[in-house]
């Protein structure tokens, strides 16, 4: 890993400071002062605290829940760094709110994930580093360097080192194929597909699993998991369907309303997910296993800092 020069600055909103830390503490990059709070109605207040001129700026701020307040946060904190003269700004967004709106799927229906990202450029950032988007294409909607990694191997790793008997690779639908042969060739293990129907948002019905499954050990895959309702019904159907254990597994824990209910009420064995989004408060489950993405994005921000090829982290 390489060390700060003196010209590279992380800062941190208020959606997880503890990445934040984490990162410039493995690195020894320089974590900047910046004061976020609020005024009595609500609305964002940002002071940076420190002299930014001529610095290499980057900024964590995944746009988790809630997700509106978060994203100001983000926004406000990159006009204030812009106005300060920061040379360079990379807004890094572990998880991108709003990504799952990404199309219409009927008439009278915005764009949000383009809208958004059209807010980040607007504001003034100059690039974008994020984890596993929901849907890669959304890369394009930015009209500045985006820089995607994928969490992908570090929940492979986990996984391989546990050495599941004869394991097979759930992609939960058909937009998580990729994902999933991902995960398979890491810990050289098949992989099945669930054909699902969705009637409404956080709704799914499941109508087929396409792939052998009788006797192995399901291991889902996802970017996310929100309220837990299709990981939850997909493995009662696996178990139904004769696997002999399920796991899950994503990169962005968003766990809202019922999530964490649903997962201690079902028979998934553990969930595994990353600290990209910091985890709610108070809300503990004795399922959940979280794995850090500080070394990824640590190596990634000094790489993007002294203009080295970011891809060769997958390699």
């Amino acid at each position: 890993m390489v060390a700060s020069d003196g010209r590279l600055k992380v800062f941190s909103g208020n959606a997880n400071p503890d990445l934040a830390r984490e990162i410039c503490d493995q690195t020894g990059i320089h974590l900047g002062e910046v004061s976020v709070s609020a005024f009595s109605d609500g609305e964002v207040k940002v002071i940076v605290k420190e002299n930014v001129r001529g610095d290499d700026v980057f900024i964590l701020q995944p746009t988790s829940s809630p997700v509106n307040n978060n994203l100001m946060e983000l926004l406000i904190i990159i006009d204030a760094m812009r106005r300060a003269s920061a040379k360079r700004i990379t807004a890094v967004i572990p998880y991108y709110g709003y990504g799952r709106q990404d199309r219409k799927t009927r008439g009278r229906e915005p764009i949000t994930a383009k809208l958004v990202a059209n807010l980040i450029d607007k504001a003034g950032a100059d690039r974008v580093l994020t984890i596993d988007l929901h849907a890669s294409q959304i890369q394009g909607f930015f009209d500045l360097p985006v820089d995607h990694l994928t969490a992908i191997p570090i929940l492979a790793q986990y996984f391989a080192k546990k050495q599941i008997p004869d394991p097979i690779v759930i992609a939960p639908d058909v937009g998580g194929v990729t994902r999933a042969r991902m995960m398979a060739e890491l810990i050289t293990a098949p992989i099945a597909i669930v054909d699902k129907r969705r009637s409404e948002p956080n709704v799914s019905e499941v109508l087929h699993i396409i792939g052998e499954i009788e006797g192995k050990t399901a291991i889902i895959v996802d970017d996310m998991i929100d309220t837990a309702g299709s990981v939850s019904e997909i493995s009662r159907v696996l178990l139904d369907r004769g696997v002999a254990g399920v796991y899950a597994c994503c990169s962005h824990p968003v766990l809202s309303g019922p999530a964490i209910d649903r997962i201690n009420d079902s028979a998934i064995r553990e969930v595994v997910v990353t600290n990209s989004i910091a985890l709610p408060q108070g809300r503990a489950c004795p399922k959940i296993r979280v794995l850090s993405v500080a070394p990824i994005l640590g190596e990634a921000i000094a790489r993007i800092h002294m203009d080295m090829s970011v891809s060769e982290l997958f390699r």
